[in-house]
């Protein structure tokens, strides 16, 4: 993989804030401004995302039986679309067209979903709560180099994403047969090496391999942190 996964050694730290609800207790701060896309790009890519979450949720529902368990999704695939609108929204007041920025990334993404969807309901439940949550904090991270609009979209991003019934749910099947252990936690794993994929293809590019490796390893190191903090809520290691 890459450098930073390699080297687990500590970062220096500057001004840039991560996710501030918990996942990131302690977060380290990186300043991202040179590797920062276009605002329209960020914009894009943030606002597609939070639609792919919203149907993958909404395919979910349709394969859970329990009437609570479907009430509960509801309430996680709502938490998604209302984050896609609210990022829609900023588009449309800078004058933008949501559509013609969000068209460019329908293919990656789409292809990131498909790879990350499960055989079973639990894994594709796993991914979009790990990738979700990998994703979220990263573009919180990205936020602040874009002024306003990037408050904003922190704000949005940071909104509560009402997944806790995944966690429950995942548990609850641990708990009926532990040979759902390990087959989920080797799943939540494969998850993410994809899911950093689509944080890097959101930088801009520079021409020194080694230097953007220094520059974004303490943001992935605490991604990772996160992450493996998710996995523990749900009696996975990670």
């Amino acid at each position: 993989m890459w450098d930073w996964l390699r080297r687990r050694r500590a970062p220096a730290v500057r001004a840039l804030r991560l996710r501030s609800r918990g996942d990131l207790d302690g977060a380290v701060r990186v300043d991202f401004a040179e590797l920062a896309p276009e605002v329209d790009i960020f914009l894009g890519q943030a606002a597609y995302l939070q639609l792919g979450f919203f149907e993958t949720l909404s395919e979910l529902i349709s394969a859970t039986p329990e009437l609570a368990r479907k009430e509960s999704l509801s309430r996680a695939a709502g938490a998604a679309l209302r984050k896609h609108e609210a990022l829609v929204a900023v588009i449309r007041e800078r004058g933008d067209d949501p559509t013609a920025l969000m068209l460019p990334f329908r293919e990656p993404l789409d292809a990131f979903r498909a790879a990350t969807h499960g055989v079973h309901p639990q894994e594709t439940l796993i991914s979009v709560h790990i990738t979700a949550g990998m994703l979220d904090d990263f573009y919180v991270a990205l936020s602040a180099s874009y002024g306003e609009t990037g408050r904003r979209v922190a704000r949005t991003l940071e909104a509560d994403d009402d997944r806790q019934v995944i966690v429950e749910i995942i548990k609850d099947t641990i708990a009926s047969d532990r040979e759902w252990s390990s087959l989920l936690a080797m799943w939540g794993r494969r998850l993410v090496g994809d899911t950093l994929l689509i944080a890097r293809s959101a930088l801009r590019r520079t021409g020194d391999g080694a230097a953007l490796e220094e520059r974004v390893e303490p943001v992935f190191t605490q991604l990772m942190a996160a992450h493996a903090r998710r996995m523990e809520s749900m009696g996975l290691s990670s």
